[in-house]
């Protein structure tokens, strides 16, 4: 996090669609940024982006992982809830464990208090229905009513992670639409941003191209003819 991304680079990556941002970063050689599996729990309000704040959990033990542990303010995921700051993303990595919960509707609520921009977790969450009615975009494996102390122990704060199994490193940014969640690594954020978005415009004329009955060949990839007329359509 040793250089600021610009607003202007936030506000285009938020416009890009999660599949529109892979395919920016497969060409630049990464072919492991979606975190597969993750679903929005209110996918009308799934849009977001923001920087990564990370938290690590470890297997729990049945000797340390009490209930009497969460007395303690400054217990480590406590601690990362009150350290989310202002547009941030809370990115958990459970380790695909969806046993037991990672978080709860009152620690979802505090976030959004926060101005957190999302929580990601590669784990379950309990009160997930509470959680589908707030307006804080939030992803996760699968639900469970269960205490988290039953399977996690959080360790880290602000340490790279796995998180779906992609690598996910503090200050990454993080993007999310209804289809999932994209991991941008923060160095390639402004060099992805543009061509995000002039991807996204050249595909709307594609795909309105289409609508109208044109075949693929000469359309999709399009051919100069294709790309002509698009230099002079009204909504580029």
């Amino acid at each position: 996090m040793t250089h600021p991304i610009e607003p202007a680079v936030l506000e285009l990556l938020g416009q890009a669609s999660t599949a529109t941002l892979t395919t920016q970063l497969f060409v630049r050689g990464l072919r492991n940024t979606f975190l597969v599996g993750l679903r929005p729990l209110n996918p009308e309000r799934a849009r977001f982006v923001g920087e990564a704040f990370t938290l690590r959990y470890i297997p729990s033990r049945e000797d340390i992982d009490v209930l009497d542990v969460f007395r303690d303010y400054d217990h480590p995921q406590r601690r990362a809830i009150e350290s989310v700051g202002p547009g941030q993303v809370l990115v958990m990595d459970c380790r695909g464990r969806t046993r037991a919960a990672s978080a709860g509707h009152i620690l979802v609520t505090r976030l959004l208090r926060r101005g957190a921009a999302a929580l990601v977790t590669d784990g379950a969450l309990r009160d997930s229905p509470e959680i589908g009615r707030t307006d804080l975009p939030t992803f996760a494996a699968g639900a469970s009513g269960t205490t988290n102390l039953a399977q996690h122990h959080a360790v880290d704060l602000q340490v790279p992670i796995g998180c779906a199994d992609v690598p996910v490193y503090p200050g990454d940014i993080l993007v999310g639409d209804e289809e999932g969640v994209v991991c941008v690594p923060r160095e390639l954020a402004t060099e992805i941003a543009e061509p995000a978005a002039e991807q996204e415009r050249l595909e709307r004329f594609v795909l309105s191209e289409v609508e109208r009955g044109a075949p693929l060949r000469g359309t999709y990839p399009p051919d100069e003819a294709t790309l002509e007329r698009y230099r002079r359509w009204p909504g580029r």
